[in-house]
């Protein structure tokens, strides 16, 4: 038996679970629109972003599996999926990434308030997370909006700046499933 956490902090985190799902269909989206317009570097970048909040979802998962917490998959709406211009998609995700930032500093004040030490603990993985996300979409979006013209900069920033992409966090939580 480990040790459960807080009711206000596992139903926060079961509704962040519907939240991260959301991302990652939102993501997907993206990355289709992208796909369809032959733009193949911003089409991975978001195939990949989708797969990283699927696998937050996951983690997400296994602690409450982990700590005797229940589980409760919420539903989650459609996702956009027309945009106008190669821009209005990333200015979504950046506009995406802030309210996770937003829900997650909620979650580790929730486990604060609760004196939920273990859940606050867990949380910290994914503010740190946070903020390379928000980091990395910002300049993402500033390069998209330099470039709306000529998108092939675009392009080509991803692939210059994605180089380093596909190193595993060896601190981060582990994600259900994934020793299966």
């Amino acid at each position: 038996m480990g040790m459960s956490p807080s009711p206000a902090f596992a139903a926060k985190l079961n509704e962040q679970i519907g939240n991260e799902f959301s991302a990652h269909q939102q993501y997907v989206a993206i990355a289709a629109h992208y796909d369809a317009e032959v733009l193949p570097q911003l089409a991975g970048f978001f195939y990949r972003q989708a797969l990283e909040e699927r696998d937050h979802a996951m983690m997400m998962i296994q602690y409450l599996l982990d700590t005797d917490g229940d589980v409760t998959i919420p539903g989650i709406a459609a996702p956009q999926s027309k945009f106008s211009d190669v821009v209005e998609p990333i200015a979504l995700a950046l506009n995406q990434e802030r309210q996770v930032s937003e829900q997650i500093n909620a979650l580790a004040a929730t486990a604060r308030e609760n004196n939920d030490f273990t859940s606050e603990q867990f949380i910290q993985w994914f503010i740190r997370e946070q903020i390379e996300e928000v980091a990395t979409m910002s300049d993402l979006l500033r390069v998209a909006e330099r470039s709306r013209d000529d998108q092939l900069q675009i392009e080509q920033f991803i692939a210059r700046e994605e180089r380093a992409s596909g190193t595993t966090d060896p601190t981060a939580p582990q994600a259900a499933g994934a020793g299966a």
